[in-house]
């Protein structure tokens, strides 16, 4: 991945307080603005991240595929950016979006619409 890539332009404060994994990524759960409802889970790495924070635009970095992805510049199911925040932690970002049409690529609302593993949890 970083072979190709140029160095990324994200704010050298913000990329301090990152942990990756051991590709360079963090996890990103995506959230509906204003719902709360998650509608996806991707992966950043300092680049993508930049790029989210600049454009509005949510990107990821693909692993299946190897390459950055702007979500809806093919389906048109775009995601605007409201806000970026990282955990406590420094490994997983929440990322609140303004999700236009399914987020996921089956063409679901949101990648958890799948059946329920445990519905209910005994207390």
């Amino acid at each position: 991945m970083t072979g190709s890539v140029p160095p990324s332009s994200l704010d050298p404060a913000v990329a301090a307080r990152l942990k990756r994994d051991d590709r360079g990524l963090v996890t990103a759960v995506v959230q509906q603005h204003g719902s709360g409802e998650v509608l996806m889970v991707g992966w950043m790495d300092d680049e993508a991240l930049h790029r989210t924070l600049t454009t509005g635009r949510a990107t990821y970095w693909s692993r299946s595929r190897s390459e950055y992805w702007v979500k809806g510049d093919t389906s048109g199911h775009v995601q605007h950016v409201r806000s970026v925040a990282l955990d406590c932690d420094g490994d997983t970002l929440l990322v609140t979006v303004d999700q236009v049409g399914a987020a996921c690529h089956t063409g679901d609302r949101t990648c958890f619409d799948a059946r329920v593993l445990l519905a209910e949890v005994a207390s």
